[in-house]
């Protein structure tokens, strides 16, 4: 039977950044601002003040240095909070799309190979601009490629659920060769009035090229197996959606970011102790069982390219499938320049670190996050 292989990767990163003094500054111009405009509710003990941010606390709770976005101006002006994007028209391509075009040209170049031999598309991203069409046709359409195109939503996991799906095409004979696309524009779902949250997210975009072991040229990595896992929690949410016009009662959901009235369910939540404390040793579990599957000793993997979220998360990880602590070498961290970018952390690990490796060796692509959801992807570099 024919299995998949890794044939290659893009990575769109946007020209702007924030870095974390940034950041700051705005959320406590805001925090002031809202705390002088309620000050009297205050005093009275009918709310809380909104506390100070800082630099030093952003990254020792979460390794952030910064973050890449499509719009810095709107996400630091204390007035606004929120990236400012344009809607385009129908005509346009939507940005999304270019995002994930832009990723999918640089894999497609590394790869040498003309788009005509690409019989799939998938988006899998955790969150679509529309519901319809999707945006991995619209993505399809701009490359030229023919075939069939769906997104895909598993939140955080959704790349590694990608790859499953793509190497389960593969391995059926639908296809000889699936691109998969991660958009994100996370800055878009983030509240950035949330001091325990607004630091998270960055935006990006990467792109994954899975092949047919039997077209599949010298180089490239071979899917040694994948494994999925979902264990559902409301320890992280984003609650927005079609249905919400429908069920208020005040005008106040029209802005992406409200003040003290604003539904924060809307955007994206999460209770990170609770999730840390839950997922760790659900995530550690897994790569230890799934490695004992296929004959793999989890200690001897070269490398780890795990979801970034958070580096404390995964330093344990590591340590726990290691037997030891890990060297920055075996466990790559990227999320001191990029941040939380959602289901393309663990794709931007991969593309910027799979250096070094000689035919044989092995390391593992692995997702968790909302849901929960996990996603595990153990790879070996081919001759």
């Amino acid at each position: 039977m024919q299995h998949a292989v890794i044939a290659a990767t893009g990575l769109f990163t946007p020209e702007q950044s924030v870095s974390n003094a940034e950041l700051v500054d705005s959320y406590n111009a805001w925090a002031d601002g809202w705390n002088a405009r309620h000050a009297d509710r205050i005093e009275a003990g009918e709310l809380e003040a909104k506390p100070h941010s800082s630099p030093e606390f952003i990254e020792k709770a979460s390794g952030i240095k910064q973050r890449f976005v499509m719009d810095k101006a709107g996400v630091i002006d204390p007035a606004r909070m929120a990236p400012n994007l344009p809607e385009r028209s129908n005509e346009e391509l939507s940005i999304l799309a270019e995002m994930a075009v832009k990723a999918a040209r640089q894999a497609i170049e590394a790869w040498g190979k003309p788009v005509s031999e690409i019989g799939a598309v998938l988006c899998a991203a955790s969150n679509m601009q529309r519901p319809y069409p999707a945006m991995a046709i619209e993505v399809q359409q701009a490359l030229g490629i023919e075939g069939f195109a769906f997104d895909m939503n598993v939140a955080c996991s959704s790349a590694t659920f990608g790859i499953k799906t793509a190497a389960d095409f593969i391995a059926g004979g639908s296809v000889k060769a699936v691109l998969m696309v991660n958009p994100e524009i996370c800055s878009a779902h983030l509240n950035f009035t949330d001091r325990d949250s607004h630091f998270i997210f960055g935006d990006v975009a990467t792109a994954v090229i899975v092949e047919s072991s039997d077209t599949a040229g010298p180089g490239g990595w071979d899917v040694l197996g994948t494994r999925l896992k979902t264990v559902f929690s409301n320890n992280i949410r984003n609650n927005f959606g079609f249905l919400n016009r429908n069920a208020r009662d005040t005008d106040h959901l029209d802005s992406p970011v409200a003040d003290d009235s604003v539904q924060n369910d809307k955007l994206f939540i999460q209770q990170g102790r609770k999730v840390f404390k839950d997922v760790v040793p659900m995530v550690s579990d897994m790569i230890v069982d799934h490695a004992g599957e296929l004959g793999l000793d989890p200690q001897e993997l070269k490398r780890l390219w795990l979801h970034q979220a958070n580096i404390n998360m995964n330093q344990l990880i590591g340590k726990k499938v290691l037997g030891r602590e890990p060297s920055s070498e075996e466990n790559v961290i990227i999320l001191d320049d990029y941040a939380n970018t959602s289901s393309a952390g663990s794709i931007i690990a991969f593309h910027l670190h799979n250096d070094g490796f000689v035919p044989g060796e092995t390391g593992l692509i692995c997702s968790f996050g909302a849901g929960y959801s996990a996603g595990t992807v153990f790879v070996r570099k081919r001759g």
